[in-house]
């Protein structure tokens, strides 16, 4: 299928797309086709590859305990938080898994063989899982990747799905690569940035369930700041990282009650960090367009819906558009780091995802905000350039240091991304396409030990006790 908004955000638990929702996605796809094969009833014995990234961080990251829970069937989309801490409190009390919700097996974290310096052809996030019969037959086997975001692909079937990308794209009214042929789209058809991406949205859902979709992720994002405010204390994983999300909260209802545009900084870091805590927590957030850089996207919509002349003072109503068309913006974005690049840390860095999500909301703002096409990419193009060669070298390999400020950092700017580019008139030197196709080089460019490994900088530097 075609990227669409809905793939870019994706609701999902924490701490990482990548490493948590994208290995329970693929284990849980590989729960399903046992069962479709019809052999589940002759499992006996199970096995489980982590390669690369995913072996070198899963241990901070969740994928041992999320992969677990997607051999039981759970989805990312789907499963609670606290389901998650009865399912894996009930798994380290039985030392057992029931596999595709039917057959129990013997088998736990420490059963996960993990490979971290082998790293598979296609992408530093390999994964192989394979049953066997009681005869030790192998029964079925399949060897995952997970491509950042939370998107999938199973080996063997990479072309296959390129060619439906294709073939879905000639379905979609406006299909577009690149920021030049997206511009092109805008000015013959006098269309903006989320105009077209609605138009090629509603080739898949009516335009009702469009709206109504991205609606209920804003309130994913919202609902994710609410939670957070009430947990106390340090964040999981051992760094003992104070959460610092329910302080600021209650000062700043202290000395801003009236919500006056004086404060709007501190609200739109207190959103980035309330929800990238939820996040390192384990918690319900949303993929934008990755978990690492979850806070950002909802920190800038904060700021469009509550401080801009679009939106300020207005009705809900007015609100909710803005937020529709916000959020459409940002995906056309997203469509173009996805096409041409990568958001995945593992691959690229974190300037594939705190600087795609910075990117991208930069572009939803200005969509917001009044801006005409070439200022909308040209906001984007702002954003990206100055978070190009960012590494991803989390502490531990918890996404907590640095990643949880690095989202409060990359919102602001792209907050101020939007208002120079507002200042111009659209036209600027460099291109947004030129910038993505520098981001890929510099992630192919840029050492293993700052691309999600814990091998380098920060992870390296920093003693975690």
């Amino acid at each position: 299928m075609a990227v669409g908004v809905f793939d870019l955000f994706s609701i999902g638990i924490g701490p990482s797309s990548s490493h948590t929702v994208g290995p329970m996605r693929a284990a849980a796809q590989f729960a399903q086709e046992i069962v479709k094969a019809q052999v589940i009833e002759d499992v006996a014995s199970l096995s489980v590859d982590l390669y690369g990234s995913l072996a070198a961080t899963g241990h901070g990251h969740g994928t041992l305990t999320a992969t677990l829970l997607g051999l039981e069937g759970f989805e990312p989309e789907l499963i609670l938080p606290d389901q998650v801490e009865e399912r894996l409190a009930a798994m380290e009390r039985t030392g057992t898994i029931t596999l595709a919700g039917r057959v129990e097996l013997p088998f736990g974290v420490d059963d996960i063989t993990l490979r971290p310096l082998t790293v598979l052809p296609f992408h530093t996030n390999g994964m192989k899982m394979a049953v066997k019969n009681a005869a030790g037959e192998t029964l079925h086997e399949a060897t995952y990747f997970s491509v950042g975001g939370g998107f999938i692909v199973k080996e063997g079937e990479v072309a296959a799905e390129k060619e439906e990308l294709e073939e879905t794209k000639q379905e979609q009214p406006f299909p577009f690569r690149t920021a030049a042929e997206l511009l092109e789209i805008c000015h013959r058809e006098g269309k903006s940035f989320a105009d077209v991406m609605l138009a090629n949205e509603l080739v898949v859902r009516p335009e009702a369930q469009v709206r109504a979709g991205l609606l209920k992720i804003r309130d994913v994002m919202n609902d994710a700041v609410e939670t957070s405010v009430k947990r106390t204390g340090v964040l999981p994983g051992g760094l003992k990282v104070r959460r610092r999300a329910p302080g600021w909260f209650q000062r700043l209802e202290e000395e801003d009650p009236d919500r006056g545009p004086e404060f709007w900084q501190e609200w739109v870091n207190f959103v980035a960090l309330a929800v990238n805590e939820e996040n390192a927590s384990g918690g319900r957030i949303v993929t934008a367009p990755t978990n690492g850089a979850a806070g950002i996207i909802p920190a800038v919509l904060h700021y469009a819906v509550n401080y801009t002349k679009a939106c300020r003072g207005k009705s809900q109503e007015v609100k909710d558009e803005a937020t529709v068309r916000f959020l459409l913006a940002s995906g056309a974005v997203g469509v173009l780091y996805k096409e041409q690049a990568s958001i995945s840390g593992a691959e690229v860095g974190c300037q594939g995802e705190v600087g795609s999500a910075s990117s991208m909301a930069a572009a939803g703002l200005a969509e917001v905000m009044g801006g005409t096409p070439e200022q909308i990419e040209n906001a984007a193009e702002i954003a990206m350039e100055h978070n190009l060669g960012l590494t991803c070298d989390p502490i531990g390999g918890l996404v907590q240091v640095p990643c949880i400020e690095r989202n409060a950092i990359a919102a602001a700017k792209a907050i101020n991304a939007a208002k120079m580019a507002l200042w111009g008139d659209g036209e600027h030197r460099v291109s947004l396409d030129e910038v993505i196709v520098t981001m890929r080089e510099t992630g192919r460019d840029m050492s293993d030990k700052y691309k999600e490994t814990a091998m380098g900088g920060l992870a390296v530097n920093v003693v975690e006790c």
